[in-house]
């Protein structure tokens, strides 16, 4: 098992403090894993644990989120996205390949369609095309927009219960449910508003990298039409479904997410990894 060592990254005058995970040898492709609504760096923790040393992974926790700063305001899909490329800026990736979680992938691809010299490739692990179609947000928005803190760990446990076909173990859904509380009322509220008032469809556009699209076929949020979307907007992309896998792959499969991840990346090494 690769070893997980955790730092803090300091993005420039106006911009969080974000704590993040590195694994891998220095040197080696990059990684920039992206996690997804009030997840932290730990969402990726079984799977980075599991990437070869030849990977060079980060994973950051992303303002609002876990024990990242928290300012007041700033969480559209496009303050998460200038986020990424001032840490990119700030551990000293020139390139690397993006891969996004969940809705981590809207920023995440933000990025590869706005910043197509950041960014070899992209990884898209249950990402929606939209979430504007998707009753299960809509739900999800009535419950957050009336939130107070603190908040209460039962939403947080509604929250992360249902998103895996199969069951998780029980300290790895502690530590999500803990995670999840750590983010205050109004990143619940202002996230999500951002990413159902946000047209997700355009940020689509401009993707020229080589594109992986996984997706659960007993994702609870996301189907099979929706990746289609992502797919047809995408002309380098292609989809890998996972047989009887929730919304959330990487939970419930790290192990083929892993080897998945390692195969794509096997003939798109990035180029350098730090300055200097």
């Amino acid at each position: 098992m690769a070893a997980v060592a955790v730092h803090s990254a300091v993005l420039g005058a106006g911009r969080p403090t974000l704590p993040y995970a590195e694994t891998g040898r220095p040197g080696g492709v990059p990684l920039l894993l992206v996690h997804g609504y009030l997840d932290s760096w730990w969402t990726f923790e079984p799977l980075m644990r599991l990437l070869p040393p030849g990977l060079h992974a980060y994973a950051p926790t992303q303002r609002g989120h876990g024990d990242a700063d928290k300012p007041a305001e700033g969480y559209l899909p496009e303050d998460f996205a200038d986020d990424l490329v001032a840490f990119m800026d700030g551990v000293g990736m020139e390139r690397a390949v993006l891969v996004g979680g969940s809705s981590g992938g809207v920023q995440a691809r933000l990025v590869a369609g706005r910043r197509p010299d950041r960014v070899a490739g992209l990884v898209l692990l249950g990402v929606p095309a939209t979430l504007a179609d998707k009753p299960a947000a809509r739900e999800l928005w009535r419950t957050v927009r009336e939130l107070r803190d603190p908040v209460d760990p039962a939403t947080a446990e509604a929250l992360v219960q249902g998103l895996t076909a199969r069951p998780l173990g029980r300290g790895f859904l502690k530590t999500v449910v803990d995670e999840t509380l750590k983010a205050p009322a109004h990143v619940w509220r202002e996230t999500l508003r951002g990413l159902l008032e946000t047209d997700l469809r355009s940020t689509l556009a401009g993707i020229l990298v080589p594109s992986l699209v996984v997706w659960g076929d007993r994702d609870p949020v996301l189907t099979r039409e929706d990746q289609q979307t992502i797919l047809d907007a995408i002309p380098a992309s292609r989809l890998v479904v996972y047989e009887g896998v929730g919304h959330v792959a990487y939970w419930e499969a790290p192990d083929r997410v892993a080897r998945d991840l390692t195969a794509f990346l096997a003939d798109r090494a990035p180029g350098p990894a730090a300055r200097g």
